[in-house]
């Protein structure tokens, strides 16, 4: 499998997709809108989801790419001039409080530095103080290759009568979450990382709690959530669903079933280790402050000196290799392997550090 040509594709999203999930876009489907077996398929697929995210929470699967979740839950569940804690520490963190901001909301921010992660004891503190109406977190800082701790922040923004949102796009199924346990009233999480999908579809959990703001909000629009509530069971779409897409996800979480939640999250930690130890070797330095912060689906690293990263980048996929840069503040300093979903594999990673080594004793 090859992205664009490339035989190592590390990408960090969206990701190579495996060619039996490939093979569910070329079956011809009836209308969703119409046919009872779209419903249950549907159905199935949500049940799915609940088992690998451990929730009880309803699943919303909406068509569009994971951005739509992000966006969806922000209008549907605040009512206007809310109050909203963005908890950040990279792209996503702060780019999260930019939208609500967007939206004419109260924001406050919880900020930490682009190669840490946030400290839970500070989030904690300013919930307690700001009493916000909704907190938002990123689970796996993509840009930044780090995985955050969200032990008690869930709990915290309950007690001060707030919903929890988290961004698990590049995290979800590919490493331990529990939606339930962690109090995550929206949770989101999009098809193109370790679901290893093309980037078409939306996913959102919905706690009841998140359920009875929707329903006082009242928002309608594409990416609104209150049209979901009863399905699978209305029969009854908002808009034309892709087919195709929810059969390949069906396949995608059945693949990651038969392997077992525990062996999955096992490949993706051993395969991550793999590939930091291996940049160590190669005298790469690690983005994040500590090896701790390192995210199990994406490995961020500082682009070695006497390199620009386009050059990097111009050289590493002249020997098949192409992986990413980043974004921001971080843009042109980090580029990053992407190891999650059909990527997470030992001899991919291996691959990819042959070609960087045989690159820069070059320079």
């Amino acid at each position: 499998m090859t992205v664009k040509g490339y035989p190592i594709p590390l990408v960090p999203g969206p990701v190579s997709v495996p060619e039996a999930i490939r093979a569910a876009y070329g079956i011809d489907f009836g209308s969703s809108d119409m046919e009872g077996d779209f419903f249950d398929l549907y159905g199935d697929v949500e049940g799915k989801l609940q088992d690998l995210l451990d929730t009880k929470n309803d699943v919303v699967i909406q068509s569009g790419e994971g951005m739509l979740a992000l966006w969806g839950a922000l209008k549907s569940a605040l009512a206007p001039r809310s109050r909203v804690l963005a908890v950040a520490a990279g792209v996503f963190g702060y780019g999260f409080a930019e939208m609500a901001r967007s939206l004419g909301h109260d924001v406050a921010i919880v900020g930490f530095e682009y190669d840490e992660i946030p400290d839970v004891e500070r989030v904690v503190e300013r919930i307690e103080a700001y009493r916000p109406d909704l907190v938002t977190a990123v689970h796996c800082e993509t840009p930044s290759g780090t995985l955050a701790r969200l032990d008690g922040i869930g709990h915290a923004a309950r007690e001060a009568g707030a919903l929890f949102c988290v961004d698990f796009v590049s995290s979800g199924g590919g490493v331990p979450l529990s939606v339930d346990g962690e109090a995550i009233d929206l949770g989101l999480l999009g098809s193109q990382k370790v679901l290893s999908l093309p980037p078409d579809l939306a996913v959102t959990t919905v706690s009841d709690r998140a359920w009875e703001a929707i329903g006082r909000v009242g928002y309608v629009g594409y990416d609104a959530l209150a049209p979901w509530k009863e399905v699978p069971a209305c029969r009854l779409l908002p808009y034309t669903h892709n087919w195709q897409a929810l059969e390949a996800l069906r396949l995608s979480l059945e693949a990651l079933a038969a392997e077992g939640k525990e062996a999955v999250f096992e490949r993706h930690r051993s395969v991550a280790a793999r590939c930091r130890e291996g940049l160590r070797a190669l005298g790469v330095e690690l983005h994040p402050r500590e090896e701790a912060f390192c995210s199990p689906t994406v490995t961020a690293a500082r682009v070695p000196q006497g390199w620009s990263w386009s050059d990097l980048d111009g050289a590493l996929r002249e020997e098949g290799l192409v992986c990413g840069g980043s974004y921001g503040p971080l843009e042109g300093k980090v580029f990053r392997l992407g190891h999650m979903g059909s990527q997470a594999r030992p001899e991919l990673v291996d691959k990819a550090l042959e070609v960087l080594g045989k690159r820069l004793r070059r320079l």
